[in-house]
């Protein structure tokens, strides 16, 4: 940025009687130059520098503004989820999640969005290790599946949803704890 000061004692204020005559105007004239009948102004030019700005360069590469993508980049979009990935968390907000270990069952229900446990039940806890005849058999998958759907109609969540792993069937024990769940009155969304 520049400022210009100008000074007013550089601006000439004569009276009529004070304007020199034509022979004394004649001495003083050095140029034939237009610029030259203006009178002359005493002018400072103040001028600051600005600091230097940070380099977001981290190398010896420059990066650009905004760069467009070629067809096959804009085409694979690797960062971007889908509409589902994006949305389905608020849609079916409830999980149910399934663990088959060789020595007990573990199934809980989380919120997607909060990753906030709602219900769980375990052949590990006390109550059912010392009671259940066996902690992996078909009754003790009724008897979790009767748990979740308890607990969770406890904490108002009468909805919730199943997603099985890659190349996970749903039959055996696991299909057992589904199918309680959904006698107990829970839908599966």
């Amino acid at each position: 940025m520049v400022s210009i000061i100008v000074s007013s004692s550089a601006l000439p204020t004569r009276s009529l009687s004070s304007f020199p005559t034509h022979s004394e105007r004649s001495n003083k004239l050095t140029s034939l130059s237009w610029a030259s009948s203006f009178p002359s102004i005493n002018i400072s030019i103040n001028s600051f520098t600005l600091p230097p700005a940070p380099s977001l360069n981290k190398g010896p590469f420059v990066q650009a503004a905004w760069t467009r993508r070629s067809r096959g980049e804009a085409a694979k979009q690797p960062n971007r989820k889908s509409w589902k990935q994006r949305t389905d968390m608020y849609i079916r907000p409830f999980l149910l999640n399934v663990f088959f270990s060789k020595k007990f069952i573990h199934a809980k229900v989380m919120h997607r969005g909060t990753s906030k446990v709602i219900s769980v039940a375990t052949t590990n806890a006390k109550d059912l290790r010392n009671n259940l005849a066996s902690l992996t058999d078909h009754n003790a998958c009724r008897i979790i599946g009767k748990l979740i759907a308890e607990r969770s109609k406890e904490a108002d969540v009468y909805a919730m949803s199943y997603e099985p792993r890659k190349g996970e069937r749903i039959e055996g024990k696991l299909g057992i704890v589904l199918d309680t769940i959904k006698e107990n009155g829970i839908i599966f969304v």
